[in-house]
């Protein structure tokens, strides 16, 4: 039986916290800055949790929770 591998691409963009829940950065955040304002920018800093289909998804593909 072959070992269960994590997706290594999955792993650094998804974290699961102390609770089990799944969590993603938003999008946006590296591209078009300037005409960003500073309160539109902070506002790409913050983890927020993934949807209730995503989660399916991702926890195939962090199965150690990693």
């Amino acid at each position: 039986m072959p070992k269960i591998r994590t997706h290594k691409g999955a792993s650094s963009r998804f974290h699961i916290t102390g609770t089990g829940k799944i969590m993603r950065m938003k999008g946006g955040k590296s591209h078009l800055r300037r005409n960003k304002s500073h309160r539109t920018k902070s506002l790409f800093d913050e983890m927020i949790p993934l949807s209730a289909r995503d989660r399916v998804r991702i926890s195939r593909l962090i199965p150690n929770g990693v």
